[in-house]
């Protein structure tokens, strides 16, 4: 089992992709522009999308993925978009309404379309793609309605934030079980500490309180930088939480776990 990284930044540039990790072949946690990377055959094995929320970061690669694999998955069912019922009703109304782009979820016809919307909640354990993956769902706390995973391993949970703020409810999730990964988001220095928290996304100092509760012994893991903002948030961070080892992911990294 491993989880490959498309994408870990909070924005574009080159070199950066938008928030996007591939579990196995099949399963997508988020889809932001680091979708684009994947081969057309490598994209027309995926059967589940795992959505954190509705910022156009991490949904932009559904449309076209959709178009993409449209004519390369013929007699295969829907491939199944995961997110809370709020965010499934954005991408609906203003992503997939004819107008911005076609409804892929009643294309090329509705009882066979290339999309299926389904509905998780906080709390929830699925079980998905061909390895049948124990994925949870974990509160998160971002300016629109949002959820983290909790992806099961042998050796603890690789856990994925999703875009937050300061979460008391992530932790309380995972007190008392073993953590193997948690990727974890920070997307401003602590010069712009404001906008961060008006955002409801970490900066250093958030970040730096946040860890206290961290689960001991976990790989800490950090996604979500923005484009041009690496070396003052390492500068940062340096300062507020010194001797601490902070791993920042990078696209193409493979990061295998136990089965």
């Amino acid at each position: 089992m491993s989880i490959r990284v498309l994408g870990c930044s909070g924005s574009i540039a080159k070199g950066c992709r938008t928030t996007a990790f591939l579990l196995d072949d099949d399963i997508l946690i988020d889809a932001g522009t680091g979708v684009g990377d994947l081969e057309l055959s490598e994209l027309a094995c995926i059967d589940h999308i795992l959505v954190s929320h509705s910022h156009l970061d991490h949904v932009l690669g559904i449309p076209l993925l959709a178009d993409s694999v449209m004519r390369r998955r013929p007699g295969r069912p829907p491939i199944q978009v995961h997110a809370l019922p709020e965010t499934l009703a954005v991408l609906q109304k203003h992503l997939f309404n004819d107008q911005l782009w076609p409804d892929f979820t009643r294309i090329p016809s509705k009882d066979k379309p290339v999309l299926e919307l389904v509905p998780l909640a906080v709390g929830q354990v699925l079980a998905l793609g061909r390895q049948r993956r124990a994925i949870e769902v974990l509160p998160a706390a971002h300016s629109v309605p949002a959820v983290g995973f909790a992806l099961r391993g042998a050796q603890g949970d690789w856990v994925y934030t999703g875009d937050t703020g300061p979460n008391p409810k992530l932790w309380q999730a995972l007190q008392g079980r073993r953590v193997s990964h948690l990727v974890i988001e920070i997307a401003f220095p602590e010069a712009e500490h404001l906008l961060a928290q008006e955002a409801g996304h970490h900066c250093p100092s958030s970040l730096a309180a946040e860890l206290r509760h961290a689960p001991e012994g976990v790989t800490l893991m950090l996604t979500h930088v923005k484009p041009g903002e690496m070396q003052a948030i390492q500068q940062d961070l340096a300062r507020l939480l010194p001797g601490v080892p902070l791993h920042l992911l990078v696209a193409g990294q493979v990061i295998p776990l136990a089965d």
